[in-house]
């Protein structure tokens, strides 16, 4: 009885086994299949903030495809106006007075065909006046190309393309980025209050001053950090921080092309 026990519980034990490793392959080419069907275009466009300077007319974006198929990409811009209440809106691009074109921010091309594992580049390019200090959005919308989309393909290689992304569920994730326009006339004139209790920079010029990699950290312990921000002052706004005991303050002050690397410490 002993003997027929030992062999119902090895022959028990190997069933279990075949069902576990059984499960366990259902479970790899689950994995496979949800591993094809995220497969398509996964696009990067770099820096989230983007600055035109007072001598340049033209900004060279670039855009990348680190996905497994092409990537179809709409450039789309929208004029970021701030309030007297610090409050901002988006809206669309007006026709220049002169009737001439667009006043604001143009993409050329504002259809971007970009390959996998590959790159393209779109020329920023603002029209108009530049008297003063302007922001824009722009986003870049990867998209499934449609006739009226303008996009430089053949209907063959349009619904081909459309095939191909429609064997699974595929997300394609655009982004918007913020473009700073500085005026032709450029000034930098920040103005910084370091008193013992509080650390203040006023930007009394007349574009964007950047405080870029702001730490604050323990002068007792270096590694005890909070996490690094990036702060931008626009021109009239004020900047600044309580100095609490016992921390360290590090960031760099940066105007255009100038980059200074400040360090505060409050004992």
């Amino acid at each position: 009885m002993a003997h027929v026990s030992m062999a119902r519980v090895r022959f028990v034990f190997y069933v279990m086994r075949f069902k576990s490793m059984k499960r366990l392959w259902v479970l790899l080419g689950l994995s496979g299949f949800s591993l094809a069907v995220c497969a398509g275009p996964q696009i990067n466009v770099g820096t989230v903030y983007d600055y035109l300077d007072s001598d340049k007319s033209t900004y060279l974006k670039r855009v990348f495809n680190s996905g497994d198929s092409t990537a179809f990409v709409k450039v789309n811009i929208l004029e970021i106006v701030y309030d007297a209440d610090g409050s901002h809106r988006e809206i669309p691009l007006k026709t220049q007075a002169d009737g001439s074109g667009r006043d604001g921010l143009m993409a050329s091309p504002a259809r971007l065909i970009v390959p996998a594992k590959g790159m393209q580049g779109t020329r920023l390019l603002h029209m108009g006046e530049r008297d003063t200090e302007r922001y824009f959005r722009v986003r870049f919308v990867p998209v499934v190309p449609e006739k009226e989309d303008e996009f430089a393909v053949s209907s063959e290689e349009r619904d081909a393309y459309k095939e191909n992304l429609s064997a699974g569920v595929n997300v394609m994730t655009g982004f918007g980025t913020v473009f700073f326009v500085r005026p032709k006339n450029s000034r930098f004139d920040s103005v910084i209050d370091d008193s013992a209790g509080v650390y203040r920079l006023r930007n009394n010029g007349n574009t964007v001053v950047l405080i870029d990699e702001f730490r604050n950290c323990s002068l007792k312990i270096e590694t005890e950090c909070e996490p690094t921000t990036k702060h931008h002052i626009l021109a009239g706004k004020t900047f600044e921080f309580e100095k609490k005991p016992g921390r360290e303050y590090r960031f760099n002050l940066v105007e255009g092309t100038s980059k200074k690397a400040l360090r505060i410490a409050s004992q």
